[in-house]
């Protein structure tokens, strides 16, 4: 009974979904405050190191098979080919927040919907883009570009670099997406989740791991509890158990339903920068919030059957 699967959410489901929504809003809230102490490609690589260890101790007790099994479709190279751009992803997102507000980097890497949208129907053609979906494509980028320019105005900006930090946020959604359709269009659509998830930890703790060593990160031996904190909310927390908390919900809720909460999340995070850091809350970064979050639902909108 306990995994019969619903036809509609319920209030656990409701609440589940907004509980997901809020931690990964807050998310680059904390990996600000992290990055501030601990070197971003190293802090992103112990994120998914930990994150690995916590999802294989997970699966062994619940016996949940991580490897393939015989006589599937191979699962190694595409796995090795979405992890690697789960580690691209995630370098971008640590390095851009050196540079850019939490909450401009929770709304810019939420286009990632908008590039899978765009290059679903290169892997699925009948997945074909309504006029709504487009709409919600123009109405998205148009708000991000007029957030994104100003970036580029005298004295609204962190700092000068502030059009880097958003551009590596707009670059870390592509990834993002680039991993969606890589699950998508190969043998790990059918994989269980919980594999799939621990080819992106494993390769991205890896690749970012040396990375960090290329360039010359030194381990941070006087960080702040309150570092390590945000680091381990984002091990634990986000990575781990909500990542779980999610899968589980794909399993027994209708995705068409589940994923309109996504467009909570950029609303979840700009509130979390602005609230908890104080950062400054324009005009064009609520107009770019609202377009992104408007586009969302019409991109993700779908036909009603007859």
């Amino acid at each position: 009974m306990k995994d019969q699967r619903r036809a509609h959410l319920d209030a656990l489901a409701v609440a589940s979904l907004l509980l997901c929504a809020a931690l990964w809003g807050l998310n680059q809230t904390a990996s600000k405050v992290a990055v501030a102490e601990i070197p971003p490609l190293l802090q992103a690589a112990l994120r998914s190191a930990g994150a690995a260890l916590l999802l294989g101790a997970w699966a062994a007790v619940r016996r949940l098979p991580l490897r393939p099994a015989a006589g599937t479709p191979h699962t190694l190279a595409p796995g090795l080919l979405a992890g690697a751009l789960f580690a691209l992803e995630f370098g971008c997102i640590f390095v851009g927040l050196q540079y850019t507000s939490a909450s401009r980097m929770a709304v810019f890497i939420y286009l990632a919907p908008f590039f899978v949208a765009l290059g679903m129907p290169w892997i699925a053609p009948g997945e074909t883009l309504r006029g709504w979906q487009l709409a919600g494509l123009v109405i998205a980028f148009a708000g991000v570009a007029t957030a994104f320019g100003e970036s580029f105005s005298t004295g609204t900006g962190v700092n000068d670099r502030q059009w880097w930090g958003d551009a590596l946020g707009v670059a870390g959604a592509a990834l993002w997406a680039g991993t969606t359709l890589t699950i998508r269009a190969t043998a790990l659509s059918n994989a269980p989740a919980e594999q799939t998830l621990m080819y992106q930890l494993v390769v991205s703790a890896l690749l970012l791991g040396a990375a960090s060593q290329l360039a010359g990160e030194a381990w941070p031996a006087a960080a702040s509890p309150l570092a390590w904190a945000a680091l381990a909310f984002q091990t634990v927390i986000v990575t781990f158990a909500s990542y779980l908390l999610w899968f589980w919900l794909i399993r027994h809720y209708p995705a068409t339903q589940i994923s309109s909460f996504t467009l909570l999340t950029p609303i979840f995070g700009l509130a979390a920068g602005v609230g908890l850091l104080g950062e400054p809350l324009t005009l064009r970064l609520v107009l770019a919030l609202a377009a992104v979050s408007g586009g969302i639902a019409l991109v993700s909108r779908r036909p009603r059957s007859a």
